[in-house]
């Protein structure tokens, strides 16, 4: 079963938590520090929430689309590639709390997608397979794509700022 994923950055996971699972009726599928998803069965949603920084408004981090297979993710690739879509490829990264295979897409607005599988849980929220931190530098969104593949003549430090990191470098 494929299901969309909303991805969200919260100030007060705890009060979110509370909310979402009165909203949903439904308990956190998994909980780890400065992380909750909900696996929600009706609507077919899954819902994670990333804990931001204090005060802050709540904001969309990414969407996406969790698919049952890699060949799935593989497929999403090629056909997003043929309709003429940068595509940016992750495979055996860890995010999320979760080993996954993964391809990442700009909407029209910048808003990123991804089309992804969970192969595994994994004990980190972010890191690469080559255990180096993501593109945001593990500070903002664990599952920003690189920006400089979706447009090369970025330095490093522009593309991280597209991508709304705040390591800056």
């Amino acid at each position: 079963m494929s299901r969309v994923q909303l991805a969200l950055n919260v100030a007060d996971l705890e009060a979110s938590v509370t909310f979402y699972s009165k909203l949903f009726g439904v308990e956190p599928a998994k909980r780890r520090p400065g992380y909750a998803n909900f696996a929600i069965a009706e609507p077919p949603l899954k819902l994670v929430l990333i804990e931001g920084e204090a005060g802050q408004d709540t904001r969309l981090d990414h969407l996406g689309v969790e698919v049952e297979s890699t060949e799935v993710v593989t497929a999403a690739a090629e056909r997003l590639k043929a309709a003429g879509l940068a595509t940016f490829e992750e495979n055996d990264t860890s995010c999320c709390y979760a080993l996954q295979d993964k391809v990442w897409v700009h909407g029209p607005g910048r808003e990123p997608w991804e089309v992804y599988v969970v192969k595994a849980d994994a004990d980190t929220l972010s890191k690469s397979a080559d255990n180096t931190p993501d593109a945001c530098c593990g500070t903002t969104s664990c599952c920003t794509p690189d920006e400089q593949a979706i447009d090369p003549d970025r330095t490093p430090a522009e593309a991280k700022a597209a991508a709304g990191c705040s390591c800056g470098s």
